[in-house]
């Protein structure tokens, strides 16, 4: 706040009034810098500290949620002193889904008699307001009713209904209820004994075993569905491709094992390709050449991955399916340069790290952009620059010590460049393998929160449900109204043959807008 000699107040007591105003607003003001600095050291320790100290992205997420927090609450509380004016919601105000149920309240006058002539008043108009509430989780007992007929007159004639499917036989869970466990476990990352805990705090007591058991039941009628995806999948001109580990009980060792989940991504979107988004994961117990070879067993296509050695044992002519094409990463390359260079002045690595956001810039501008469209512009603009990169690296190559980490880095990328510049042949292929790399990060939120998987087949049916859960996203749909569609489509016998209209992307709108 400024002001001028002449506009202060004249009496003692409205200076003192203007003196505490400015106080308040000053010890604001120290808050606010404080807790902007406290980000700025969290950022950068994030970023830029020693790998045991970094924060993880959903940690720095928190972090921040609590500063905006208390920046509300401090804003809420200076509101209630009438020392500054109401505080606006952050952000624009979004319009609230027409799907979901209105429930009017109405709010009449305490008389609508006129105050002038005591007569009787009419509407004229009114004004409206829409509020977000909610109902909590509230879990409810359906209770089924077959009733017997017979006749009067025939002694033995007997007529009921036939009972319904269930997905558990003579168990206590609709398909609906075993839907919100899948989806609570392997979208939303909440492990079964949460789950057990949330229920008996509504006083249903399930043990979290008899729930594991729910989930095994749901997996092994999902799994045709599951195999048709890796299918259709594996019949698609470009997969990415890619692998992390997690976590699976020893039970001969007593301790755990590593396990990895193996991935295969479609995305054709950035290059407007017709096939719906999906991510299939397969367990494998480990991560050699075989389990990359059976993963893509009989694949012909163009392979997005990055330099791990086992995925250049598929570009081998001899393989079942002939060879595939390989694309590597321009990110994982570039990792290693931002690597050298967060660590002081490394004028080589930094400069690398501009040319390579050059080439970022033009991709974020023609994505979304068909094939062809894409292709002529990365010929006329992308692939000058990748070819100065290189005239560029050779010229670095001879001035740098050869067992630096900055050689190292540049030589990856010559053993590496043929894949390295098959983007710019190819309109339909990326730059990087961010969308596979993305469709990992749910399987590490659970592998945080579920420890571990109990077996190697408890890991198979993670990969499973992970895997339609996942795609469901990844196409807009609902994944707990989507579960419980196809579940009891499947427990009610649904054919063999028609298993390709309960896919994630086929039942469509009906579940997107379900509630």
């Amino acid at each position: 706040m400024t002001t001028t000699a002449d506009a202060l107040p004249k009496d003692a007591e409205s200076l003192h009034a203007l003196v505490l105003k400015l106080l308040a607003e000053r010890d604001e003001l120290s808050d606010n810098l404080e807790r902007a600095l406290r980000i700025i050291r969290q950022l950068r320790r994030a970023q830029f500290g020693p790998r045991s100290e970094k924060l993880d992205p959903d940690q720095l997420r928190l972090l921040l949620e609590e500063q905006e927090i208390a920046a509300m609450h401090d804003a809420a509380v200076a509101e209630k002193q009438r020392m500054v004016p109401r505080a606006k919601e952050p952000g624009k105000r979004k319009s609230l889904p027409a799907h979901l149920p209105r429930i009017e309240v109405l709010i009449e006058p305490e008389t609508t008699t006129c105050p002038c002539c005591n007569g009787a008043m009419h509407v004229i108009g009114e004004e409206r307001s829409e509020r977000l509430d909610v109902i909590p989780a509230q879990f409810r007992v359906l209770v089924t009713r077959r009733p017997k007929y017979a006749c009067r007159a025939c002694a033995g004639a007997i007529v009921q209904a036939p009972a319904a499917e269930r997905l558990i036989r003579s168990g206590l869970p609709t398909e609906a209820l075993v839907a919100h466990v899948l989806v609570s476990k392997y979208a939303w990352h909440l492990p079964l004994y949460r789950q057990a805990r949330i229920m008996l705090a509504q006083g249903i007591v399930i043990d979290r075993s008899v729930l594991a058991f729910w989930v095994g039941y749901a997996a092994i009628e999902l799994m045709p569905v599951w195999r048709r995806m890796r299918e259709i999948l594996l019949g698609s001109e470009r997969l990415f491709v890619d692998e992390t580990w997690a976590p699976v009980l020893d039970p001969g060792r007593g301790c755990t094992k590593k396990g990895y989940f193996w991935s295969i991504a479609r995305d054709d979107r950035p290059w407007g390709g017709g096939g719906p988004p999906a991510v299939v994961y397969t367990y494998a117990p480990g991560r050699g050449g075989e389990h990359a070879a059976a993963l893509l067993d009989g694949y012909s296509g163009i392979v997005q991955c990055d330099g791990y050695a086992v995925y250049k044992q598929l570009a081998d002519p001899d393989r079942r399916g002939g060879a595939v094409v390989l694309a590597f990463c321009w990110s994982h390359w570039r990792r290693q340069f931002y690597e050298i260079a967060k660590d002081g002045p490394a004028p080589v690595a930094e400069e690398m790290l501009r040319r390579i956001a050059a080439l970022y810039a033009i991709e974020a501008r023609i994505r979304g952009c068909d094939a062809e469209e894409r292709r002529a512009i990365r010929q006329d603009e992308s692939k000058p620059l990748v070819e100065a990169l290189r005239h560029w690296m050779d010229d670095q190559l001879i001035r740098l010590a050869p067992k630096s980490d900055t050689a190292g880095a540049i030589r990856y990328g010559f053993n590496h460049w043929e894949g390295l510049n098959r983007f710019l042949e190819d309109g339909r292929i990326e730059i990087d393998t961010n969308v596979v790399e993305r469709s990992m990060r749910p399987i590490g939120l659970s592998r945080r929160n579920a420890l571990f998987a109990g077996h190697d087949g408890g890991a198979a049916n993670w990969g499973c449900i992970a895997s339609l859960v996942e795609t469901c996203k990844l196409n807009g749909v609902n994944p707990q109204a989507y579960l419980t569609e196809v579940l009891t489509r499947l427990v009610n016998l649904w054919p063999a043959s028609r298993i390709d209209e309960l896919l994630p992307w086929a039942l469509g709108p009906p579940i997107q807008e379900a509630a």
